[in-house]
This record gives structure tokens, C-alpha cells and sequence, in this order.
């Protein structure tokens, strides 16, 4: 059986096995799911994760370069790093509930709280990622013609190692900056626009501690709000999209710099204000800004969502828009 055959096995497969993950999610996010197969969805998420980094591997040998040379790679990378991403994140936030109380009677006491709150937000994480990891899987599978998925030797350009370290550190950092800004996209959706900020002490992912719990519970009252449930995820998810996407602008600056190392040994500059390079310094721009409001000016829930959410659509402007023009330095194994 030949290794095309194979790769097309296991991207058919990992497909309906997304669709499933995506399902399941859902329906554990609106109680749905029965209470058997709550660990379902999370189990067939690492199932996933096996069979995409099966299919890259597979790639690179089959290729003999890192598989990162066209679209449908990186777009399949990049499903590979959000996939990675989710469970780190579940694993996390398992590990950080079950140790954030010292004392045996306090753990004893808040583990239903605790226990309560896991299993929403890792729904809800699952019912944010998964439905862009299958896109992404979709849009590869069945939208790329089959020239753009074929394995071709790369073009004198992309022979060398600056490949690796370059594409692969930008499209980490598109994914996490992906994942933080959908965060913020899903927590203006959580928050009512006229809710003031509550402020409260929390964990290190910004869960309420069993001594705010009362008065924070008080305060949601006061304003009426339906589900106090939903305000303490909301703030949970302010709080770790700002760490992920503080994390994702470090990648993205090695990225552009480690970008113009490279260009300057090809082309003979560092920087020729090439349309891919122009977004991606935007793209810097957008989320410096962002990390600047949220340190210096004391930025928090909806105006920094409300930027993190603008640079969620400038992100895909400089990953696809650029690319579907087919011009300027970048265009190699795209849609030019």
C-alpha cells in the first residue's frame, strides 16, 4: 500500500473522528451527554492527536523535509498544535483543581465545587476547539485542489533549516493566538455588555477560591444575572486567553525575526515589505497593543476582548487572505 493511500486513510478517518469529538462536546456542554461517557469526548480527542502526528510523520519521510512546505500541511499542522493545545489545557486545569486547596477538610469540602466547574470548562473548551480544528481538517481535506496536497520537492527557497525553525515557531504562534482570541470572542458572549468587572483572587487560571465564592455569588445576585455560573467562566476565560495570547507574542516575534534572518540569506534584505510580512507586523502590532492595555492601562474582560477579537480576523488575513492572492515572496505551494 502505497504512503498516499495511507495518508488519505488516516486524514479520512481523523475527519469523521473530529466530527464525533466536535458532537460530543456539544452535547456535554448543554448536559446532553450521559454522565458514562463524559471522559468520551476527551479520550477521542487524543485519539486524534495520535493520528495526526501519525500522518505528519508519515509526511515527513515519505517527503524527506518537514512537512510544512504548502497550505494543506501547515493547515494540518496547525489542527495538530490546536489538538495539543486542548488537551494540555484539560490536563491543566484537572491538575491545578485537584491541588488548589492544601487543607484536607477545605479540599473535602470544595470538591463538588471544584469538581463542578472542571467538567464545565473543560466542556467548554472542547466545544470552542474542536469546531475550528475540524474546519481546518474540512477546508484541507475537501476544499485545497489535489495539487496543493501532492508532495513536491521544495523549491530552492525552502531548502533549508530555516524552514523548520521559522514556519514551525509561526504557526505555533498562530495557534496560540488563535486560541486565546476565541476565548475572548467566546467570553463577550458570556458576559452581558453593561456588566461591570467583578474582581476577585483566584488561581493561576483564574478559578474563584472557596473565600470569594460567597461574596462573588452575592455580587451576581445584586446584578440579577441568570447563571453565576457563566460570569465565573467568563472570567476564567479572560484571564487564560490573556496568558495564552502573552504567550503566543514571544512565538510570534521569533517568528518574524528568525522570518527576516532567513529572507536576508535568500533574498539579500531582511525586510522587502512582501504582503505576508506586512500583515504579519500588523498582526505584532495588534497584540503588542493588546498586551500593552491589559499590563499598562489596566485593560481586562470586554475592551480586551473586543481587541483580541479584531486581532482574531487580522490573524487570518495574514495566514490565508495573503495567500489566496497568490503574489509576493511567500506564495510558494499556495493558491498563486
Amino acid at each position: 500500500m502505497s504512503t498516499n493511500i495511507i495518508e488519505n486513510n488516516i486524514i479520512n478517518i481523523n475527519f469523521f473522528l473530529l466530527f464525533f469529538v466536535t458532537l460530543f462536546y456539544w452535547l456535554q456542554s448543554a448536559l446532553f451527554l450521559p454522565k458514562s461517557l463524559n471522559s468520551l469526548p476527551n479520550k477521542l480527542t487524543y485519539l486524534s492527536c495520535f493520528l495526526q502526528v501519525g500522518f505528519l510523520v508519515l509526511r515527513w519521510f515519505s517527503s524527506g523535509h518537514f512537512p510544512l512546505s504548502n497550505l494543506y500541511e501547515s493547515l494540518l499542522f496547525l489542527s495538530w498544535v490546536l489538538t495539543t493545545l486542548l488537551l494540555f489545557l484539560n490536563s491543566k486545569l484537572i491538575t491545578k483543581n485537584t491541588s488548589q486547596t492544601k487543607n484536607i477538610k477545605d479540599r473535602l469540602t470544595s470538591f463538588t465545587f471544584l469538581k463542578e466547574q472542571t467538567f464545565l470548562f473543560e466542556s467548554l473548551l472542547g466545544s470552542i476547539l474542536s469546531p475550528l480544528i475540524l474546519l481546518l481538517n474540512t477546508f484541507a481535506t475537501f476544499s485545497l485542489p489535489l495539487e496543493l496536497k501532492t508532495s513536491t520537492a521544495l523549491v530552492p527557497a525552502l531548502q533549508s533549516n530555516w524552514l523548520l525553525m521559522h514556519v514551525t515557531v509561526m504557526i505555533l504562534s498562530y495557534a496560540t493566538l488563535l486560541c486565546g482570541c476565541l476565548f475572548s470572542i467566546i467570553y463577550l458572549f458570556l458576559t452581558p455588555a453593561n456588566l461591570t468587572e467583578i474582581e476577585f483572587q483566584g488561581n493561576s487560571i483564574g478559578l474563584p477560591t472557596n473565600q470569594t465564592l460567597t461574596s462573588l455569588n452575592n455580587s451576581l445576585e445584586d446584578k440579577k444575572l441568570v447563571n453565576p455560573n457563566s460570569s465565573n467562566l467568563a472570567k476564567t476565560l479572560d484571564n487564560l486567553s490573556y496568558r495564552i495570547l502573552g504567550f503566543g507574542f514571544p512565538l510570534l516575534t521569533i517568528g518574524i525575526l528568525s522570518g527576516a534572518v532567513w529572507a536576508n540569506q535568500t533574498w539579500g534584505s531582511y525586510w522587502s515589505w512582501d504582503p505576508k510580512e506586512t500583515w504579519a507586523l500588523i498582526t505584532w502590532l495588534i497584540f503588542a497593543i493588546y498586551l500593552h492595555t491589559r499590563i499598562s492601562k489596566g485593560w481586562s474582560g470586554r475592551k480586551s476582548a473586543y481587541l483580541a477579537s479584531f486581532g482574531f480576523i487580522i490573524i487570518w488575513i495574514c495566514y490565508l487572505g495573503v495567500n489566496l492572492l497568490g503574489k509576493g515572496l511567500h506564495s510558494y505551494g499556495f493558491f498563486n
